[in-house]
């Protein structure tokens, strides 16, 4: 047996530090021989780097002199590590689901099984007001706290809840939760307008009467459903918070109780390090709103983290699960003090028992058994995670002066200003979506068309009038439902019939290609046979450049003898004789698709 001496092992102190040139030069080495050899000596970065949106795009890697900002300590200024000096405890973040409907028994169950708060949509197409004692009942109201979204209707939502604490008991200093006061989001998500007045009411009196309420949420939301960036977000928030702040102290609140008011809701996506960066760049600009203030101390924002909507599919919807999974992580790790699993089929209609007991026991395991909150900011100090917090820190400070300068959000809103960079962000991204940069599983990668549908009972209705609300699956869906209903009404898929040319090993790539694309469209895939045993007069031909060189044009013509209508080509730089429409990666898969069904004569 050796015996190791006292001053330990050198583990790599024998071997020579590496420099990053000697890592670029790795790196060149590596391209050169996949045959993308950069032009210039700094272009292997630009090779591995990733563009992420607002500007930022992220290096391959990161080392000690990618500085940023000292983050400080959780619970001090400026609060990029945490609001809190415990972090979120061992107990873990506020598991807090959100219900839709007047179901006593969906909320009791949530509750009995690792639910901490609650998230009552109130209102119109929700729970209705007078229902909140039904809802609630068997409720501990000094034990669950509850947060109220009833828009145009949190004034009689509001005095209903109050009602509630003073029948049943509860004293003043032990309810706790949100009356989700949020005029400015309300506006934003319906176009309806609201005045601040019961705002400020609800804030005064939360200020004098009950410790552990706030009167406001600053619902960022609306800005990321509409297909905003992550900047965009945060500008948004920030501009409604500080407008909130003016409003609360013109009504006569102290700069101090106006702040203690605001709850922050943000989105969580999948994008792992981004959410982490987003939440803790948030603390840090709202620090510096609380220090302009003359407040410092209480620069530290109450976040409630709701996984996206936006990222949610319709199809496959299982895959929801690893989403949210992803998104409710990265809430936890950022430091959010509240969590809200959206259920995996919350994009169908209303969630049944199975996805409600998913959703809570996404944030059950990652507190008890994956011990995730354990630990406070465990990204904190990765050179990575603390480049990437301050380039969108810096990034949501100049929109939200953009906004400033518009004279505030409520300005920036009706003016369109919002909107309009809003859905250039969408835009950009939605071009991303069609040509597969951004792929999204189960709908356009992997599709499975023999898979059942998931079928829900229709749930809540977001209020529309405001600004738009989009999915990532939305042009696909549409290409989707047009498959649905040709089935519906034909009792078959509209089918395409793939044929490889050239040796095996060179077509197979692009006969998968092809198989996946059109599944991705509606369009089921038939291979094997000949055209004429197919069911479709629609063919693809796939193979390897050199061999649509040698063959494409002879192929297509023997399908056009054997009936095809239309010939695709999957692969080939083109054009060939007698093929009608090519398919390839990075093309437009939306406008492919979409046109292979109009000669399908699908209906749209």
């Amino acid at each position: 047996m050796t015996v190791l001496p006292d001053e330990g092992l050198p583990l790599a102190g024998d071997f020579p530090s590496a420099s990053p040139e000697q890592w670029q030069a790795l790196v060149r080495g590596v391209l050169r021989r996949a045959g993308e050899e950069p032009a210039d000596s700094t272009a292997e970065d630009g090779a591995l780097s990733t563009f992420v949106e607002d500007g930022i795009v992220t290096q391959p890697l990161y080392t000690a002199g990618d500085a940023a900002p000292d983050p400080g300590f959780p619970g001090l200024a400026p609060f990029v590590r945490g609001a809190r000096a415990a972090g979120n405890s061992v107990a873990g973040w506020d598991v807090r689901q959100r219900h839709t409907v007047s179901d006593n028994s969906a909320v009791l169950t949530d509750l009995e099984n690792g639910v901490a708060s609650l998230w009552l949509v109130v209102g119109s197409g929700g729970i209705p007001a007078t229902a909140l004692n039904r809802v609630l009942s068997g409720v501990h109201l000094d034990l669950a706290p509850v947060a109220l979204d009833a828009g145009g209707e949190t004034a009689s939502a509001s005095a209903e809840l109050l009602r509630l604490y003073e029948t049943r008991g509860v004293a003043r200093e032990d309810a706790r939760g949100n009356l989700g006061a949020d005029p400015l989001g309300h506006e934003a998500r319906t176009g309806e307008v609201l005045d601040f007045e019961m705002a400020a009411y609800l804030a005064q009196r939360c200020a004098d009467t009950y410790p552990g309420l706030r009167a406001l949420t600053v619902n960022a939301l609306p800005y990321h459903e509409a297909g905003g960036s992550a900047a965009q977000e945060l500008g948004c928030s920030l501009a409604t918070g500080v407008t909130y702040l003016r409003e609360l102290t013109r009504a006569g609140l102290s700069v101090e109780q106006a702040i203690s008011q605001l709850e922050f809701r943000y989105a969580a996506t999948a994008d792992q390090f981004l959410t982490i960066a987003k939440l803790r760049a948030a603390r840090r600009l709202w620090a510096r709103v609380a220090e302009t203030c003359g407040i410092p101390h209480r620069g530290g924002q109450f976040q409630h983290a709701v996984t996206s909507s936006v990222m949610m599919t319709r199809r496959d919807p299982w895959v929801n699960m690893l989403r949210t999974t992803i998104a409710t992580l990265s809430a936890g790790v950022g430091g959010a003090d509240a969590v809200t699993v959206l259920p995996f089929d919350d994009a169908l209609g209303l969630p049944d028992g199975f996805a409600r007991r998913i959703a809570r026991n996404t944030s059950a395991i990652l507190i008890e058994e994956s011990h995730v909150s354990r630990v406070i900011d465990p990204a904190g100090g990765s050179w990575y995670v603390e480049s990437l917090t301050d380039q969108l820190a810096h990034a949501g400070w100049d929109f939200f002066q953009a906004i400033e300068r518009t004279g505030g959000q409520r300005k920036a809103v009706r003016s369109g200003m919002v909107g309009e960079k809003l859905a250039a962000t969408w835009s950009a991204r939605a071009r991303r979506l069609a040509t597969r940069e951004e792929p999204i599983t189960g709908v356009s990668e992997f599709p499975h068309l023999a898979e059942d549908p998931v079928v829900r009972t229709s749930g809540h209705r977001s209020p529309a009038g405001g600004l738009p609300r989009v999915r990532r699956d939305d042009e696909f869906d549409v290409l989707r439902a047009r498959s649905d209903a040709h089935f519906a009404t034909t009792g078959s898929r509209p089918r395409m019939y793939l044929t490889g040319i050239g040796t095996v090993a060179g077509h197979t790539a692009r006969l998968t290609f092809a198989a996946n694309l059109f599944q991705a469209g509606g369009i089921e895939p038939v291979t094997g046979g000949r055209l004429a045993e197919s069911g479709t007069h629609h063919a693809c031909i796939c193979g390897s450049d050199a061999a649509c060189d040698a063959q494409a044009a002879t192929v297509a013509s023997e399908l056009r003898t054997e009936g095809a209508e239309c010939v695709f080509l999957a692969g080939g730089p083109g054009p060939y004789l007698g093929v009608d429409a090519y398919v390839f990666a990075g093309g437009d898969a939306v406008a492919t698709l979409s046109a292979a069904l109009d000669r399908m004569g699908v209906s749209r």
